[in-house]
Order: C-alpha cells, then sequence, then structure tokens
C-alpha cells in the first residue's frame, strides 16, 4: 500500500477579504476532490486572505498510480487562472517504510 500527499503554496489573485479567500479556495478543494478522488483540506495560513497552503491525499495500491494522480492534481492547480502557485511538496511513501 502506498500513502502519497501533495502540499500546495498558493498565492490568491484580486482578493480583498478572508470571505473572498473562501470563494476562491472552496469550488478549488472541491473540485479536486470529484475530479481527483483525493482528500482535501486547506492545511495553513488561515489568517491570510491572499495566501493559502492546501493539501491533498491519497492511498493507492500501487506507487506508478499514486505519482500519475498526484501530478495530475498539481498541473490542475497550476493551471488555475485564478491563482498563482508558488510552490509545490509531494511525498510517497510505503506503508512498510
Amino acid at each position: 500500500m502506498w500513502i502519497g500527499w501533495i502540499e500546495f503554496d498558493i498565492l490568491l489573485g484580486d482578493v480583498q477579504s478572508l470571505k473572498e479567500k473562501r470563494s476562491v479556495i472552496r469550488p478549488l478543494l472541491a473540485e479536486l476532490k470529484r475530479r481527483f478522488d483525493v482528500s482535501v483540506a486547506e492545511v495553513g495560513d488561515h489568517d491570510q486572505y491572499r495566501r493559502s497552503q492546501v493539501g491533498a491525499g491519497l492511498v493507492a495500491a500501487d506507487r506508478a498510480h499514486l505519482v500519475e494522480v498526484l501530478t495530475a492534481v498539481e498541473r490542475f492547480v497550476a493551471a488555475r487562472p485564478e491563482i498563482d502557485l508558488l510552490s509545490s511538496r509531494q511525498r510517497e511513501l510505503r506503508s512498510d517504510d
């Protein structure tokens, strides 16, 4: 069994409040969950309205599938016009590590 996750440091565009931030982040999280069947959450920078830390994770039977999904998630986030992806960090672990 393989466990993997990816974390994103995101800069939001023309956002002036936490309410506007939620209007960008919530649809992003919902679409990641729906499209890629991963667990997602905003995991940092909760009090900053122009920054966000988002994480996605999944469990897979083999590493190839895990890497394929996490790479697709990263491409999807990077392609979103309403955000700037500042950095991403990905990790995979085997259950017996």
